[in-house]
């Protein structure tokens, strides 16, 4: 997670202008979100090579408005509400060429050694991807972002709502979760 220390230095590198400042920052938040991000654009439905260049392209263009001289007061909500956005662009385009298995790409890569725990395994997480899949958009949002360690500013911040509304939000899509999940169907 970002730390209040990377947001002072960021405003300190960006207003100050030290040369190699926003190359070295922008280095810094790839090592600390860069698996983040990229499960999250993973979990907004992009497919993995798409995942990876919308992760590098995210941080490129954190870095070109670092060299702009835009100060970002938020870097972390900056970084996830710009990987959304582009993500989704990404998934759009993704849709229209071809579909993608998330079941065939676990059988290709599966080396599960128990056998019948790994179907119960899959079992449990079709369900889960069920029930997720019957949220509404705004709630699945909210919640993968949770997932990723964002608080309520952050993801209000990363998605355009005020933080009351990303707890709505979430108190409803955790409401359908543990419905959808006891009665063992989506």
């Amino acid at each position: 997670m970002v730390s209040l220390s990377l947001a002072a230095k960021l405003n300190s590198i960006t207003s100050a202008r030290q040369p190699g400042g926003a190359q070295q920052l922008v280095a810094q938040l790839f090592e600390e979100a860069r698996d983040d991000v990229y499960r999250y654009l993973l979990l907004i439905g992009l497919h993995p090579p798409q995942a990876q260049e919308a992760t590098q392209e995210v941080f490129l263009r954190l870095y070109t408005t670092l060299l702009k001289g835009v100060e970002i007061e938020n870097p972390r909500a900056w970084i996830f509400r710009v990987a959304h956005n582009y993500g989704l662009k990404v998934r759009t385009n993704q849709n229209r060429t071809h579909a993608f298995d998330p079941a065939l790409e676990q059988k290709l890569t599966s080396a599960e050694p128990d056998p019948e725990r790994g179907l119960a395994r899959r079992e449990r997480m079709a369900n889960l991807y069920h029930a997720i899949e019957g949220l509404s958009e705004q709630q699945r949002r909210c919640l993968l972002l949770r997932m990723e360690g964002l608080r309520y500013p952050e993801i209000g911040e990363a998605l355009g709502i005020s933080p009351s509304t990303v707890g709505e939000f979430l108190r409803r899509a955790l409401a359908r979760l543990q419905s959808a999940l006891k009665k063992g169907q989506p």
